[in-house]
């Protein structure tokens, strides 16, 4: 149960009647056809990887789109040049060559084409490549609205890029002529699933360190942030023992990650349904953008063969022939669509000049990452008298000639890992909303920011609808804490200066911007009206400045 499939020739060493008894170059092939089983792949599972990643791309478009002038162009609270110095200084953007508000929708619809091509599958490779740097260019256009959901997105696409996406389910296989592989494991499968792994793991981790994620206090506090929770999230906080509970379950599960790789068969469906599960859970009680979405297109790295038999035997039962409706797509979408689509053939060594590029480069990733873990691990020491310190850890790697250039090249691209402290160690026990005290011309006193007469009041139950969306929370977060110098503040606080002169006729003359927090107890996680407030007034902007 707890071993990973055995792949390849039987361990039972030559002139040896017992299986148990071999000796070392047998051990060495048996471990090695366990680390294989391990890291296999159902080439199906990662056709339903690509379709996933592709469709994210394009649901990502189409949500930015609702605030495109506001977010992404110069006549928006965040120019070029703000997001330039916002981002990391070497940070690769196809966006920062053109400015008019055209040629970036223009690149957005360019966008979202490869990553069409990337569900349909058609011409893989290239698709996954360029989405990949579409993905980083539009991150790094505006760095002030990310969240950990698009951290984990880029480093699963920039891992994407190794894998054989088109092997099912695609274009580029109908177009093949020789028969797709079933399944697929290497150093590329390996490092993509490691990459889930680690992000749970470390999370659990830092969460193992506060009494209050041990004692299954945490969860119900999350529960109790209003700037957050919305759809069933006002209902299921109402029960906090049984959210207590469910905390516990999730902090049990990212401790035992390791399981996803370990366990092969039922057993490791039935934990990553579980992680689905919990991930689900979280898309319909808490705003915290498409991470639950980005993590389960993750997920699907994990289904092994088991599962596609088993969800096949499900789907007999209800009388749907997975072979009949494969066949039937493919019949009526697929081929038109690879009849209309031109097949570009590849000389057979140009593709395997790519082929061994590929493998170069990824053993190339493998053997630099496993150089920053190896001088990461001379601090490991410091764990143990409680003197470690992150910063110390990557000013250490960063001093070696290879560290740097890794992190260089993972700065650039947006794909240095982050520490995957959410809601780590100690969750978050404040609610938040913001006052932004505007002084009219004429004297009066308003709300600039709720669009109401000046009250320190909550403007209303549900604080989360103070953002008009996921990402303006984030955004939020970076006018608060003055990014860029306090530029990207000043930035806000004139662009209100001019829509509320716009909206009614009337000039502003200063703007004091507060964030008004709430401290969040067991006694009042669901009636706020009796919490302790405090107020801090963060910026003052003179209108016209």
């Amino acid at each position: 149960m707890f071993a990973c499939p055995v792949t390849g020739e039987a361990s039972m060493t030559r002139g040896s009647d017992r299986p148990w008894s071999v000796g070392p170059r047998a051990a060495l092939h048996r471990l090695r056809g366990h680390l294989i089983g391990c890291v296999s792949v159902d080439a199906r599972s990662l056709a339903a990887f690509r379709i996933l990643l592709g469709l994210l791309v394009i649901a990502d478009l189409l949500l930015r789109a609702r605030n495109f002038g506001f977010y992404y162009t110069d006549d928006g609270v965040v120019p070029q040049s703000l997001a330039e110095r916002g981002a990391a200084e070497h940070a690769f953007s196809v966006y920062y060559y053109v400015s008019e508000p055209e040629l970036i929708a223009a690149l957005f619809l360019l966008q979202g084409m490869f990553a069409l091509a990337l569900v349909v599958g058609y011409r893989t490779r290239a698709a996954t490549v360029i989405s990949f740097l579409f993905v980083v260019s539009l991150d790094h256009h505006n760095p002030f609205v990310l969240s950990y959901a698009d951290t984990l997105f880029r480093l699963l696409f920039f891992w994407a890029v190794f894998l054989p996406l088109g092997e099912r389910w695609s274009v580029d296989a109908l177009h093949a002529d020789g028969a797709r592989r079933r399944t697929v494991a290497g150093v590329a499968t390996g490092l993509a699933m490691a990459q889930m792994v680690f992000m749970y793991f470390l999370n659990g981790v830092h969460k193992a360190t506060s009494e209050t994620w041990r004692s299954g206090d945490a969860a119900p506090l999350v529960f109790g942030i209003d700037e957050m929770t919305f759809l069933l999230g006002d209902f299921v906080r109402a029960f906090p023992t049984l959210v207590g509970y469910g905390g516990l379950v999730w902090f049990s599960m990212l401790l035992g990650s390791f399981l996803l790789v370990l366990l092969h068969g039922r057993p490791r469906i039935t934990m990553v349904a579980l992680f689905v599960l919990g991930h689900a859970s979280f898309a319909v009680t808490v705003r915290i953008g498409a991470f639950a979405y980005v993590a389960i297109a993750g997920l699907t790295l994990f289904l092994q063969s088991a599962f596609w038999r088993d969800a096949g035997r499900v789907a007999r039962r209800l009388r749907v022939d997975p072979a009949t409706v494969e066949t039937r797509v493919r019949t009526t979408v697929g081929v038109p669509l690879a009849a209309a689509l031109p097949a570009v053939r590849v000389p057979s060594r140009m593709d395997r000049t790519t082929r061994v590029l590929s493998t170069l480069t990824i053993w190339l990733v493998a053997g630099a990452m496993l150089l920053v873990v190896a001088l990461a691990l001379l601090n490991a020491g410091a764990v143990a008298d409680d003197t470690y310190d992150q910063d110390e850890v990557n000013a250490l790697v960063e001093q070696h000639t290879v560290g740097s250039h890794v992190y260089l090249v993972a700065e650039s691209l947006g794909i240095r890992q982050p520490e995957w402290s959410v809601f780590a160690p100690q969750p978050r026990t404040t609610d938040r909303y913001y006052v932004f005290g505007g002084r009219t011309v004429d004297g009066n006193r308003v709300d600039v920011f709720n669009d109401r007469a000046f009250t320190w009041d909550r403007p209303g139950d549900q604080l989360q609808k103070q953002h008009d969306t996921y990402r303006m929370r984030f955004f939020m977060n970076s006018v608060r804490r003055g990014s860029v110098g306090g530029d990207l503040t000043a930035s806000y606080g004139e662009h209100l200066c001019r829509t509320y002169a716009e909206a009614y006729d009337i000039d502003l003359s200063h703007i004091s911007m507060f964030e008004v927090a709430e401290r969040i107890t067991f006694g009042t996680i669901d009636d706020p009206s009796d919490r302790e407030t405090d107020r801090t007034h963060f910026y003052r902007h003179e209108c016209g400045s």
